[in-house]
């Protein structure tokens, strides 16, 4: 699938770290380093601009050494691109942390996956076909 893009960054286009990757990484472009404090978050610029196929998303989501090392995660993740956006790919990361950390210029700080989706049309009904699991939420299965 080929998807267009703008890259008004000064970095390489995000690429898969390996061959059976499912995401991209995703790098900071910064004029100077952002300082996040611990339980701070800051909108982190890429530099870049897509315009995906309808019926695609792009989700933005951590990378996990990064969340696992370092306490810094994407906040709403997955975050969503719309196929119908054209402004920049945009980060919200958040340091979850009790260090400050900084966010270099070039970092690899997110990854994006583009994924099909369907759109839903709602069937109104009185009731709900019976399942094994019914309404058994959270935790109904155990730990153990």
């Amino acid at each position: 699938m080929k998807i267009r893009i703008v890259n008004h960054s000064r970095h390489p286009l995000p690429s898969y770290g390996t061959d059976h990757s499912a995401g991209m990484d995703l790098r900071a472009n910064l004029t100077e380093e952002i300082l996040l404090k611990p339980l701070e978050r800051a909108l982190i610029s890429t530099g870049l601009f897509i315009e995906l196929p309808v019926g695609y998303e792009a989700q933005i989501r951590p990378r996990s050494g990064l969340a696992a090392k370092n306490g810094i995660t994407v906040l709403n993740t997955p975050g969503t691109i719309d196929a119908d956006y054209r402004g920049e790919i945009k980060v919200i990361l958040v340091n979850l942390s009790n260090e400050n950390w900084a966010v270099c210029d070039g970092e690899r700080i997110a990854q994006m996956i583009i994924s099909s989706h369907e759109k839903a049309a709602w069937e109104l009904v009185n009731e709900l076909a019976e399942s094994e699991r019914g309404d058994r939420g959270f935790g109904h299965t155990g730990i153990k």
